[in-house]
């Protein structure tokens, strides 16, 4: 698979099974991590690779309330951070966009190893970064949450989360989000499709 066929077939299911979690596993989703691109090379990223059974459980209570489905992940991966890890340029923070990049490698890594890879952020970061023991001055950005694609429908969906397994949430026009040579707020680019 090229990293193309990964970008069209990854999607954010919620119905999951469990799978093995190897250290292989997580050294190869890492590894990714460790060569993506960053403001002056600063890297600050950190990531926090859960799979042991009982820090799970600790985790699931943080979860709100839509979250539920997340119970059936085999791995949670923690995606944490703080300005000063990386560029500071006037009022531009870039840690979470070099953090989101670097993610983001993961994320397609899962993908073509026939994984889930969700990002989330329906869950509680104080009570988070308390079990995980992540310094308070850090930034707990995303709970990635790992697991193997199930054709089984999880009762706790509501419609909207049954519909999203059997078919991909409709994406904007790139008309709505492209712009060639200067933005414009009043009128859309014609140009792009």
């Amino acid at each position: 698979m090229n990293v193309n066929e990964a970008i069209k077939i990854r999607r954010a299911y919620r119905s999951l099974e469990s799978i093995e979690i190897s250290d292989t596993l997580i050294m190869d989703l890492a590894e990714k991590a460790q060569i993506a691109p960053s403001c002056m090379n600063k890297q600050p990223w950190n990531y926090i690779f859960v799979k042991d059974k009982e820090q799970l459980e600790k985790l699931f209570t943080t979860l709100s309330t839509g979250n539920k489905w997340v119970e059936r992940a085999s791995l949670i991966i923690a995606v944490f951070s703080q300005p000063e890890n990386d560029c500071i340029i006037g009022e531009r923070l870039y840690y979470l966009f070099d953090t989101g990049m670097a993610t983001a490698f993961i994320i397609l890594r899962a993908t073509e190893l026939g994984l889930v890879a969700h990002p989330i952020a329906g869950f509680n970061e104080e009570r988070a970064k308390q079990i995980l023991k992540i310094p308070g001055e850090m930034r707990l950005i995303t709970l990635v949450i790992i697991g193997k694609h199930s054709n089984e429908i999880n009762p706790v969906f509501s419609e909207a989360m049954k519909l999203g397994e059997k078919q991909r949430p409709p994406r904007k026009a790139l008309s709505e989000f492209v712009y060639i040579d200067e933005y414009s707020d009043t009128t859309k680019n014609n140009e792009v499709p």
